[in-house]
């Protein structure tokens, strides 16, 4: 990639973190954390790596997007604004009466949403649904999987990963995001997983672990040809990477805070672009 690729990246990940923000910040509270973790791989797959059309969101041979974690949805909402898939205006509206923005992602409310998801677990199923039947359609496209590492504590997900890899789904990339966290504390304390990139490989993947705030490295693994085994991307992420108060909460999974509090963080946000752009 060139310079003026990564840094336009840097700048789409930066506006995804100002869009995420300001979306909660209408509701006064909400999925922070897991939402800025996976602002930097939105970026990448959105401005970068998935055939895409907003202009034509259920075009047969796009590539798709499950966000199994789905209280990411403020982050994935912000991502579809920016591309053009609805009204920026509208993010404001994060699970109000009668929006089309619920707090969990859902395809029959949202345009640009591929998959209802929230109960955690089912995502990964789905998305092996959809890939599988892709390939059966013979469509050349891709679904992309975003887990969370609290969230693969569920045997579903497990089930689901070795279908993925049983069945080669080559089609269909699984990204995990290891930000340490989940609702309750540390993953480590609350159910340990160990070594996730040996799990995966061990399941049948092509498996690796990546920083997942690089852009840089998150395009080079996302767009890493998949050969006869599925390629599963460990991101190595900080929860509520991007805002420096959100980072160092400890709970920081769902927060509640004042409207000046959000003010501050999206001051800090906006100070970032500035210097970007200087």
């Amino acid at each position: 990639m060139t310079q003026e690729q990564v840094k336009k990246l840097q700048e789409f990940a930066l506006q995804i973190r100002i869009g995420t923000v300001e979306c909660i910040k209408s509701r006064g509270f909400g999925h922070i954390g897991g939402s800025l973790s996976v602002a930097d791989a939105l970026a990448v797959l959105y401005g970068s790596v998935m055939n895409v059309d907003p202009k034509n969101p259920k075009k047969p041979d796009r590539d798709k997007l499950v966000c199994s974690k789905g209280h990411a949805g403020p982050a994935v909402y912000a991502t579809l604004a920016l591309k053009g898939y609805f009204p920026y205006e509208k993010l404001m509206t994060l699970n109000q009466p009668g929006t089309d923005l619920p707090s969990h992602c859902d395809r029959n409310k949202t345009t640009g949403i591929d998959m209802t998801t929230g109960s955690l677990g089912q995502g990964t199923s789905t998305a092996v649904g959809m890939a599988l039947g892709d390939r059966l359609q013979g469509r050349d496209c891709r679904t992309f999987l975003i887990v969370g590492d609290g969230e693969i504590d569920e045997g579903q997900v497990w089930e689901a990963a070795m279908f993925t890899a049983a069945k080669k789904l080559t089609n269909l990339v699984w990204l995990v995001d290891w930000n340490k966290k989940q609702l309750d504390g540390y993953t480590k304390d609350i159910l340990d997983t160990g070594d996730l990139e040996k799990k995966f490989a061990a399941f049948g993947f092509d498996a690796c672990t990546i920083d997942g705030h690089d852009v840089e490295k998150l395009y080079e693994a996302l767009t890493r040809k998949a050969q006869d085994k599925p390629i599963a991307i460990i991101l190595d992420t900080v929860k509520g990477k991007g805002v420096k108060a959100v980072e160092e909460t400890m709970k920081n999974h769902s927060m509640t805070v004042g409207p000046e509090v959000f003010d501050e963080w999206l001051k800090e946000l906006y100070d970032r672009q500035k210097a970007m752009n200087a």
